[in-house]
């Protein structure tokens, strides 16, 4: 979600399913519970509603199950634990594996402390998560490979930063969701997308959105209205979800003058979440599939 190469061509068939997948978000609208970290809740809420879905934020135990209930998509973040969103996101996940929603994890801090690692591999094994969207540290903790993370953020040693650790990357992102039966978006420098059978890297993105607090919840957050409406189509869903982003990011630095920091970064990427289109993505995105 921070680099990108302006030379780089993506597929026509891979650009237009990520078109595709922007326009079945704003047409369907859906609604997204989000147990998300306090540190970023309003951030994801205005990200969700930015896409053109609505947000909904609950963690109360008995409030949850009928929260679920009445939304399309539900988003679990571990970023701000404790017993209450613990119980939380259990009930919450247990109603809406019953109904059949797309599930989200996002395993904040996975690797930096027991009880982090222990909740995200519990609700991964007992929930049919949908996507799991992590640094590669944290997926590598859920996967159960040695990971020595620095708090919340990725270790650089595990970053994918040039084309020559893309093969490796998308090989581990496979087999871990092949694994985990699920969709997998790990995301740094170049992000990677996975389902069991197809990889994707993408290049979109800008350095600066390691410079906020919240890129990576949002990007959680919206990647639960983006697999709301998917269907079969999960993993093209993720993928667009994490180019949107990227492109957001790429446009909000384009942006910058030479007053702006990184409080006018983080205005400028929630505009440019609301004003790109399915249109602008097809133009924009930076993705090729490793095969």
């Amino acid at each position: 979600m921070t680099a990108n190469n302006s030379a780089f061509q993506t597929k026509p068939e891979i650009a237009e399913a990520i078109k595709a997948s922007a326009e079945d978000v704003r047409a369907a609208g859906p609604l997204v519970h989000c147990i998300t970290n306090y540190v970023t809740v309003e951030s994801c809420a205005n990200a969700v509603l930015a896409v053109g879905a609505s947000p909904i934020m609950s963690d109360e135990p008995e409030d949850v199950v009928d929260i679920t209930s009445i939304c399309n998509a539900l988003v679990l973040n571990i970023g701000t634990l404790n017993k209450q969103t613990i119980a939380g996101m259990k009930a919450a996940g247990a109603r809406a594996a019953e109904l059949g929603h797309a599930i989200v994890l996002d395993p904040v801090g996975a690797g930096a402390s027991a009880l982090r690692t222990k909740t995200a591999a519990e609700l991964l094994d007992t929930l049919p998560v949908s996507l799991v969207r992590g640094n590669m540290s944290e997926v590598k903790a859920l996967a159960g490979q040695a990971a020595a993370t620095q708090g919340v953020d990725v270790n650089p040693a595990d970053a994918v930063t040039d084309a020559a650790g893309i093969a490796e990357a998308a090989a581990f992102a496979r087999d871990f969701a092949a694994q985990a039966n699920c969709v997998v978006a790990i995301t740094g420098p170049i992000d990677i997308v996975a389902d069991s059978a197809r990889a994707f890297a993408v290049r979109n993105g800008s350095p600066l959105q390691g410079r906020i607090t919240g890129s990576g919840c949002m990007l959680s957050a919206i990647s639960g209205a983006y697999m709301a409406p998917a269907g079969e189509n999960a993993v093209e869903a993720a993928l667009a979800a994490v180019v949107h982003m990227g492109a957001a990011g790429q446009a909000a630095q384009a942006r910058m003058g030479e007053a702006d920091g990184t409080g006018s970064f983080h205005t400028y990427l929630m505009d440019a979440l609301s004003t790109l289109q399915g249109a602008d993505l097809f133009g924009t995105a930076l993705v090729e599939e490793v095969l």
